[in-house]
């Protein structure tokens, strides 16, 4: 492939000099015109970068067609969900072979019930290359439906309401939302949310009653911090409709009785800075995760209805400085908690009454175990998830009372799978600073550890997101022709807890990027791979962590595949008239002090570029991204393409349909990955 490469021109940005000065510091970026998305040369530069991408991949077509064909033969293709009963419907969606999208449907008091179609997505997307219905919330009465759709990939959701009876769509619609609203219990008065048109903040709260136009909406909300995003919902006891408002470090409630739905919100507990809290109800009383007192990993707390401020929380569960409280889920007789020890999820069982408090029994360490929908207070049945990185996802019923386990739906692989032909384990890095990080592996038996096996080390690592070990049977076309998969627990996300994090954000941010070095380094140094043999792939803040590593230890890596990625960080973040910038300074720091500007651009990817040799590398980004705007990916290629000095391959492939998720058909989606693994076996000269 390099003599090919060689031969081929590849594409080259014009160079537009533009002087960007704060703190008495200038810098010069030759390519920021290409943010100019209506520019017609924009265009036809990415679409440049595509054909070039086309052409340099074109020896791997067939391969690719062939990996695409194995990967979707192992989906069951006329699959269904689990049913689950909530206000006297059974819901279930459902897949149809040969179709790309879900169909929405319910059933009455009975699963041998007449099925009622609520939304056929494949029917709703023709017509569109991008399709994603939101939600959609059923009225109390359960006759009416809200519903939202985005049909361009840049999560601006159309809001509108269905008639379940005549099935009519009310001709209504209310653009630029969050994609999610709330019916009040009079059924006639719903809560939504929406968007700053241009920063795409989710920043008012309106309140819509039915048979009225938008312009007669009552704006409810205004959430005037820039720094904040807000949002509304209802409670499990369906008696509050409730507000929140929160940054990347302070929360704030506010709720109205859901029948009351014309009353003022109340004020739960007014923000403090650094004060997080998040509230369930139950009873007579609210119920709170907070980290309130230095509670780093969070407790758990009680109030009564109407005393709410944070002097009358009272415990229900102290804290305990090594778990961490994810998540509970509350019935009438009993308290289940979500918790995180030592990385590994727990799902701890407690009665009301005191006389049981347990854990659900999990075997290994690379496993991921989470609590499903559980709508019913009164049930003796505890719905959750579990997977593991070689045990496909099952949904399990666990009873209380019997203690038993009913495992409702395993998820089916097609074709020759067998769990036993694969192994996986947990490791532990030492950092530089001599902290140890976890990483989890997964890998086809009979491993030899003679540092000639191909590895796709990945990682995120931001916002305090935990990346747990999970099932893919996509990822089964890499293990089944020798590489091992690796997830790098690095800090920045929560895996060891809230210090994990605070340890990899802001002005320590160095040590996410560091981490994941150290853990290559490890890899490498205990004969699991060599640089010849190790890869490295990161999508969105992700992408960031590619970025960086590849500047500060090309090589390290024989490839890497950077997926819509945030490598732009001083810029953007100092512009805040681009998506969601705002509500990030509390992540990354504000570029406007010169402390957060000059540390970012110290690691900023697109900033550090120099001339040197760079890995072999697969960037992908979507023309409509909100999240990662295209600009980023496209002026990091540019740069990377003018100043890098290998012969190595460097391809950018610009999805011109879609957004930050990618395409929107479950089986579409799977060629970009036939991509991205095509990318990565070719390299290994593997084409079979």
């Amino acid at each position: 492939m390099t003599k090919l490469i060689a031969d081929l021109v590849a594409p080259k940005a014009k160079k537009q000099p533009k002087k960007l000065e704060i703190h008495g510091d200038v810098r010069v970026d030759n390519y920021y015109w290409l943010n100019e998305r209506e520019n017609g040369e924009v265009i036809a530069y990415l679409n440049e970068e595509n054909a070039y991408t086309k052409t340099v991949m074109s020896h791997t077509e067939e391969f690719q067609k062939s990996l695409f064909e194995e990967m979707k033969a192992r989906i069951k293709e006329d699959d269904s969900s689990v049913p689950y009963k909530f206000n006297g419907y059974w819901y279930i969606t459902r897949f149809e072979k040969g179709q790309d999208y879900p169909i929405y449907t319910r059933k009455k008091e009975s699963l041998d019930a007449e099925e009622e179609v609520l939304f056929d997505c494949n029917e709703m997307a023709k017509g569109y290359t991008y399709f994603k219905l939101g939600s959609f919330s059923v009225s109390p009465d359960n006759t009416k439906v809200a519903f939202t759709v985005d049909k361009i990939s840049r999560r601006q959701y159309t809001l509108q309401i269905k008639d379940l009876k005549t099935h009519e769509v009310f001709s209504d619609k209310i653009e630029n939302t969050t994609g999610s609203s709330v019916w009040a219990n009079d059924n006639k008065t719903l809560f939504y949310t929406k968007k700053d048109a241009v920063t795409l903040r989710s920043d008012k709260i309106y309140k819509h009653k039915l048979y009225t136009k938008e312009e007669e909406d009552v704006l409810v909300y205004f959430e005037e911090d820039e720094t904040f995003n807000t949002f509304v919902y209802k409670s499990k006891s369906r008696k509050y409709v409730i507000i929140g408002s929160s940054s990347t470090t302070t929360s704030e409630y506010q709720y109205v009785n859901a029948d009351t739905p014309d009353h003022n919100f109340e004020m739960f507990q007014k923000r403090v800075r650094d004060l997080e809290y998040s509230i369930a109800h139950f009873g007579d009383y609210f119920y709170i995760i907070t980290n309130k007192d230095g509670a780093t990993n969070f407790k758990l707390q009680k109030t009564p209805e109407h005393q709410t401020e944070k002097e009358h929380w009272k415990d229900v569960l102290p804290y305990r400085e090594d778990v961490l409280i994810e998540d509970i889920e509350i019935f009438s007789e009993y308290l289940v908690i979500n918790e995180r020890m030592q990385g590994l999820n727990k799902l701890r069982i407690m009665a009301w009454n005191n006389t049981e408090d347990y854990y659900l029994p999990f075997d290994g360490e690379t496993y991921t175990a989470y609590m499903g929908n559980n709508p019913d207070f009164d049930s003796d049945t505890l719905r959750y998830g579990f997977n593991s990185l070689t045990q496909p996802s099952a949904v399990i019923d666990y009873n209380f009372k019997t203690k038993t386990k009913t495992i409702q739906k395993e998820q089916a692989v097609l074709g020759s799978f067998n769990k036993e032909n694969y192994d996986s384990k947990r490791l532990w890095a030492t950092a530089r600073d001599g902290k140890k990080i976890p990483m989890s592996m997964v890998f086809k038996k009979g491993l030899e550890l003679n540092g000639k096996n191909p590895v796709l080390q990945y990682a995120y690592g931001s916002y305090g997101s935990t990346i747990d070990p999970y099932f893919s049977s996509v990822r089964l076309s890499l293990l089944d022709r020798g590489f091992v998969y690796v997830i790098c627990h690095i800090r920045g996300g929560e895996y060891l807890g809230r210090d994990w994090y605070e340890d990899g954000k802001m002005l320590r941010k160095m040590n996410t990027f560091t981490d994941f070095i150290d853990c290559s380094q490890f890899l490498i140094k205990e004969h699991y791979t060599s640089p010849k043999h190790l890869y490295a792939m990161g999508g969105s803040a992700g992408g960031l962590l590619m970025g960086t590593v590849m500047n500060l230890n090309p090589e390290l890596y024989h490839g890497v595949i950077a997926a819509v990625p945030f490598v732009d960080v001083v810029t953007t973040m100092l512009d805040d008239t681009i998506p969601l910038t705002t509500g990030e300074y509390d992540e990354w720091g504000n570029p406007n002090e010169k402390i957060y500007y000059d540390y970012m651009k110290s690691y900023s990817p697109y900033d550090n570029v120099v001339a040197q040799n760079y890995p072999n590398t697969l960037i992908t980004t979507g023309l409509h991204d909100s999240q990662v705007q295209y600009w980023e990916p496209a002026k990091w290629i540019a740069k990377l393409r003018e100043l890098k000095t290998d012969q190595n391959i460097l391809l950018m492939q610009t999805d011109m349909t879609a957004g930050h998720g990618g395409a929107s058909g479950r089986f579409e989606a799977l060629k970009e990955v036939a991509l991205e693994y095509a990318f990565l076996l070719d390299l290994e000269n593997i084409n079979s």
